[in-house]
C-alpha cells in the first residue's frame, strides 16, 4: 500500500492537504544523489514520507505516512525532518497526529548521521503527547529497525496491517550477520499483538473507525446526545444501611458464576476501544483495558476481568504493567481513569514472583495515589489482596452491596488465625471487608445496590452501576486536578485513625 492509498482509505475524500516542502538533506555523493532521483522517479513522491493534515470522519488530524517504494521508506536527515517539523506543527496546532511507518530503517547510505535522527522524532512524539494531544500509530509492512524503535512504537494506542512484518533487526541481516535463518512467525503483526507488543491487527479501513472513536474519547468532552436525562435512583448510603448482608454471604455471592463484570459494564458503554497488552511484550489475560465512554462521559477504563477469573488465572505482573499503561495514557491524555476491582487475587507462583509482582504492586499505589487525573475506582465484586488494593486508591470508591475487599481471601485468613478453613466466615466478618463496613472506615464513598444480588440482575445492576459512574466522573470534572491530588492524599492519610475498629 503506498502512502497516497493509505491517506485516501484513511482519511475523508478529498480532505488531505501536504505540509511538505522540497527536502532539504545533507551534502550527497554523486551515486546517491542519482538513487534519490530514481527513487523520487519510481514512487512518485519527493521523500520517504508524506505529511499534512485532513479529516477523519470530519475530524481534523495530523498525519505522517511512509512511502515504502521510496528507498524502502529509508528515514535519512530530509525525511526526519519532515517529520519533525510535522510533529511540532501539529502540537502547535493542537491536533491529534497519526503515523503510519513502513519503512526498512535508517537510510544506509546517509550512515549514522541517519541513524541519529531517530532521536530528534522521538523527542518531538514526546513533546507532543506531554502536551496532551493524542498520538496514534498504524504499522504497515514492513516496519523495521529505528523506525520501529522510536516513533513506531510511541503511540498511545498501536494497530498494525494483518500479515504485516515488523521487528527491529531484519530477518536478512540477522541471517547474514549469525549464519542461521530468524525463527519464523515472531516478526509478524499477530504475533506481537499476542504478545501485548501492539494493540490489534486490522486493516486500514477498520482502523479509520478505530481512530474516530479513540479520538472521539480522547478529546475530552462530553457527548451531551450520550448523557441520561435522569440518572439511577440515588444511593445515600446513611450509616447502618439496611439490607446489607453477612459477610460470608457477600463473599459467596460474589462467587456466583452469572455475576456481572468488567465486560457487561463495557456493553453499556459507547465508542469503546479495546486495547491489548502492556506495550512492552507482556500481556495478561486476567486484565481489560479500554477507551469508552460512561453515559456520554470519556474515560480510559482498566480492570480484572471476571469472565477468566478460574483460580488458576489469578493475576500476575504483567496485569499490573497493564494498569500502569492504563495510568499513563489517562494522565498523558488528560482523561479520567476508572478502575474495576474483581479478582480472587494475585498470582503466588516462583515466575511473578521473579518478574516483580510486589513492586508493581507498590507502583500501581504510588502513581495511583499521585496521578494528575480524576479517578474513581469500583470494587465490583471479590477484592482479594495486594491485586484489588492496587487499584484502589481513587478520588471516589464505589462498591456494588455484595463487594468486598481483604487482605486474603476469608479461608487464607482462617487458616493464617485458626490453622484450618472452617473460620472463614468468622473470619470475613470480624476483619469487616463488607462494603457497609468499607463505607463506615471511609474506604468506599457509595454503594450501589443489587436487587437482591447482582447475578439475579445482571443487565439492571450493570446499567446502575455505569450511571453511578457517570455521574462521579461529571462531579470530578468540575474540580481542579491539583486539588483532587491533594485531597486524594489526605483521604488515605486519614484512613484508620479515626475509623472504627473491627
Amino acid at each position: 500500500m503506498s502512502a497516497d492509498e493509505l491517506l485516501g482509505q484513511l482519511l475523508d475524500p478529498g480532505s488531505f492537504v501536504s505540509w511538505d516542502r522540497p527536502p532539504e538533506g545533507p551534502a550527497v555523493s554523486p551515486r546517491y544523489r542519482q538513487e534519490l532521483i530514481a527513487a523520487a522517479r519510481r514512487s512518485g513522491s519527493d521523500e520517504a514520507v508524506l505529511t499534512g493534515e485532513g479529516l477523519l470522519r470530519g475530524r481534523p488530524v495530523a498525519v505522517i505516512a511512509c512511502e515504502f517504494a521510496f528507498l524502502a521508506g529509508s528515514i535519512g536527515v530530509a525525511a526526519a525532518e519532515r517529520i519533525v517539523t510535522a510533529v511540532e506543527r501539529a502540537t502547535e496546532r493542537g491536533l491529534p497526529l497519526i503515523a503510519s511507518p513502513t519503512s526498512g530503517g535508517t537510510r544506509m547510505q546517509e550512515g549514522t548521521v541517519a541513524f541519529v535522527q531517530m532521536v530528534k522524532i522521538a523527542g518531538a512524539v514526546a513533546v507532543h503527547k506531554a502536551a496532551g494531544h493524542p498520538y496514534l500509530v498504524y504499522l504497515r509492512d514492513p516496519t523495521m529497525g529505528g523506525v520501529f524503535a522510536s516513533w513506531g512504537s510511541l503511540g498511545h494506542i498501536t494497530f498494525a496491517a494483518p500479515g504485516a512484518l515488523i521487528g527491529f533487526l531484519g530477518p536478512r541481516v540477522y541471517e547474514a550477520l549469525y549464519g542461521k535463518p530468524f525463527p519464523p512467525g515472531v516478526q509478524t503483526a499477530e504475533n506481537l499483538y499476542r504478545n501485548g507488543v501492539i494493540d490489534g491487527v486490522v486493516p486500514v479501513e477498520v482502523f479509520r473507525r478505530i481512530a474516530h472513536r479513540a479520538l472521539s474519547v480522547a478529546s475530552g468532552s462530553v457527548d451531551p446526545r450520550q448523557v441520561e436525562p435522569r440518572w439511577a435512583e440515588p444511593v445515600r448510603n446513611p450509616v447502618g444501611a439496611t439490607h446489607t448482608a453477612a459477610a460470608w454471604d457477600a463473599v459467596l455471592s460474589t462467587r456466583r458464576p452469572g455475576r456481572p463484570g468488567i465486560r457487561d459494564l463495557l456493553r453499556h458503554a459507547t465508542q469503546r476501544v479495546p486495547l491489548s497488552g502492556t506495550g512492552q511484550g507482556e500481556s495478561d489475560r486476567t486484565a481489560l483495558l479500554a477507551f469508552a465512554r460512561f453515559a456520554g462521559q470519556p474515560c480510559v477504563v482498566f480492570g480484572h476481568d471476571r469472565s477468566g477469573k478460574a483460580q488458576e488465572q489469578t493475576m500476575g505482573p504483567a496485569a499490573l504493567r497493564e494498569a500502569r499503561r492504563a495510568m499513563a495514557l489517562a494522565q498523558e491524555l488528560r482523561l479520567p481513569l476508572v478502575l474495576v476491582i474483581d479478582t480472587v487475587g494475585a498470582a503466588l507462583s516462583k515466575e511473578a514472583e521473579e518478574r516483580g509482582l510486589a513492586p508493581e504492586i507498590a507502583r500501581c499505589l504510588a502513581d495511583l495515589v499521585t496521578l494528575d487525573t480524576p479517578t474513581v475506582s469500583v470494587l465490583l465484586g471479590q477484592g482479594t489482596g495486594g491485586g484489588a488494593l492496587a487499584l484502589l486508591p481513587a478520588d471516589r470508591v464505589l462498591a456494588a452491596r455484595h463487594g468486598w475487599l481483604a487482605p486474603l481471601p476469608p479461608e487464607g485468613a482462617s487458616v493464617i488465625v485458626f490453622r484450618d478453613t472452617d473460620h472463614a466466615p468468622e473470619l470475613a466478618a470480624a476483619q469487616g471487608i463488607r462494603s457497609a463496613d468499607l463505607l463506615v472506615d471511609g474506604v468506599v464513598d457509595r454503594i450501589v445496590e443489587e436487587h437482591p444480588d447482582a447475578a439475579d440482575e445482571p443487565v439492571a445492576f450493570a446499567r446502575r452501576m455505569v450511571l453511578t459512574i457517570a455521574e462521579e466522573l461529571a462531579g470530578l470534572r468540575t474540580r481542579p486536578v491539583a486539588e483532587l491530588r491533594d485531597l486524594r492524599h489526605a483521604r488515605y492519610r486519614r484512613i484508620g485513625r479515626t475509623g472504627a475498629v473491627h
